[in-house]
């Protein structure tokens, strides 16, 4: 069976970001943040012009996605005991156990995950690059995706989508 695919990394596909981890004793991180790059594998079958995907095509949808998260403070929308509470001033509370933040609204991202794990994000980004490759592409015919977060060199969170 043969197979193709691209890959994109750019100095530029990337977001700065502040988070805390949660970890599953309770303890969390400090407030920190994180220099992210992506990097990008599409397979798909290979179209009558010889091409998985332009890459004129998918580095915009990359940047689109990380241009959504940079410079923002991201906060897990889901997890069962961080209380979020968004003020009528604009500001944002957070609170998790002891702790106490407030924010700017603007400057903060809750997300549909549990936690701000490099695995999460990958998976929350991947999925959602797949779904605008679907819109804007549906005659590609996608085979995996594979998207990695890296938080620090040599440190990636990787998502896997595999038909």
């Amino acid at each position: 069976m043969e197979r193709w695919s691209i890959e994109v990394e750019k100095e530029y596909l990337k977001f700065s970001a502040a988070h805390f981890l949660i970890f599953p004793d309770g303890t969390a991180e400090r407030l920190h943040g994180h220099n992210y790059r992506v990097y990008v594998t599409l397979e798909a079958r290979l179209s009558p012009h010889g091409l998985v995907l332009d890459f004129q095509h998918i580095k915009p949808l990359v940047r689109e996605l990380v241009s959504e998260h940079d410079e923002r403070w991201l906060l897990p929308g889901t997890h069962p005991e961080l209380g979020l509470v968004r003020r009528a001033d604009g500001v944002v509370e957070v609170r998790y156990r002891e702790r106490y933040y407030a924010a700017p609204a603007a400057d903060v991202l809750v997300l549909p995950i549990n936690n701000t794990s490099a695995e999460n994000l990958a998976t929350l980004l991947g999925r959602e690059l797949l779904a605008r490759l679907r819109t804007r592409y549906p005659e590609l015919a996608v085979r995996a995706l594979r998207f990695a977060v890296e938080e620090t060199a040599g440190q990636r969170g990787v998502y896997v989508y595999e038909e």
